[in-house]
């Protein structure tokens, strides 16, 4: 296992991070209190609902609709942009000690917010097996789930990247802060094929480029009791020589030969040095090209206490009409995965 609390990754600097000013804090916060009335207050894969958010986040202000479109288009060689100081609601219930979420109306600011800002990356996309195919997930702690690599877990999670397994895998995902660890372990990292490109041979470019791996799927995409079950083959890298899409876990992707072994552990020892990160702040938003970057988090105490770490997650697809036949009219999430495809079969590649 890649260890990133070795790699001393330094802060994420100021071609990452934009810091809303609170005159444009305040703006953005009206804006959605004015919102939310005019909502309907169930489900928000609700198509009303959707075009309202995403016509608010046009009149998000101008210095921040600007930086997401530049992101968009050209990225970044950090695959990350972080935008502080975006108004939550306020007073802010408990965290869930139980891991369950409230309704999105019980956080409302935060929700529409949130989306508004990921509707300038693409179409809000989400997935039936993961949270019931909420548009807008929240990632609690969840006792007994400590060790486990998801988003319930408080260990080391991994790099990797969203979702990598799936035939409609997230473009974009974006992680608001709700509540900070208070003991200030949970540090979200990021790495970029950009960032890291140049210190690969080119025999382990080539061979990250055959379609000799696979990633187990996460266990909320797979039936209880069943045996591990694994995505199709594919190449590590796809797309451009000069700026690939990468695809990769460190944790639950396999290689399928020697040669594809030896290439993702030349990967692997890439990584060290080429990450950064930040321990996320109320108001802090994380957005991840998921084409180009991974991303992980340190392991981090929770209390269950109702004080413990909060962020909520949501994705964004460029190209919404790519995943139609995966979805029923009108709604934006994705049928259980197992209606899709079948698994490829990988003989011997359980997941360690």
């Amino acid at each position: 296992m890649f260890d990133i609390r070795t790699t001393n990754e330094p802060e994420f600097d100021d071609s990452v991070v934009m810091t809303l000013t609170d005159e444009e804090t305040r703006e953005i916060g009206k804006l959605a209190v004015d919102l939310v009335p005019a909502l309907p207050d169930g489900t928000l894969d609700d198509r009303e609902l959707l075009t309202a958010v995403e016509v608010f986040g046009r009149f998000l202000p101008p210095r921040l609709g600007a930086r997401l479109s530049e992101f968009r288009r050209h990225g970044n060689p950090f695959g990350t942009l972080v935008v502080q100081n975006l108004p939550l609601d306020d007073p802010l219930m408990p965290t869930p000690s139980d891991g369950v979420a409230p309704p999105w109306t019980g956080v409302p600011v935060s929700t529409v917010v949130q989306m508004a800002v990921t509707s300038w990356l693409g179409d809000v996309i989400a997935y039936a097996d993961e949270k019931n195919g909420a548009l807008v997930q929240d990632v609690i702690p969840v006792r007994g789930a400590e060790e486990r690599q998801e988003n319930t877990g408080s260990a080391l999670l991994e790099l990797h990247t969203e979702d990598g397994f799936h035939p409609y895998k997230p473009d974009y995902l974006t992680l608001l802060c709700l509540r900070g660890d208070r003991d200030d372990q949970a540090r979200t990292v990021t790495g970029s094929v950009d960032s890291l490109l140049a210190d690969l041979s080119d025999a382990c470019v080539q061979a990250l480029r055959r379609p000799r791996f696979v990633i187990q799927h996460a266990s909320s995409f797979s039936a209880p009791g069943t045996p591990p079950s694994f995505s199709e083959p594919m190449a590590v890298l796809t797309g451009p020589a000069y700026r690939p899409e990468f695809t990769a876990d460190l944790y639950a992707m396999r290689p399928l030969d020697d040669a594809a072994t030896w290439a993702f552990d030349e990967l692997r020892a890439a990584f060290r040095g080429r990450l950064a990160g930040a321990v996320l702040r109320p108001g802090d938003l994380l957005v991840v090209d998921n084409r180009s970057a991974v991303h992980g988090r340190t392991s981090f105490r929770p209390r269950y206490d109702g004080e413990d770490r909060w962020l909520r997650r949501c994705f964004a697809i460029a190209d919404l009409r790519r995943s139609q036949r995966a979805r029923a009219a009108g709604s934006q999430v994705c049928a259980p995965l197992h209606l899709l495809a079948g698994p490829a079969e990988v003989k011997g590649h359980a997941r360690g």
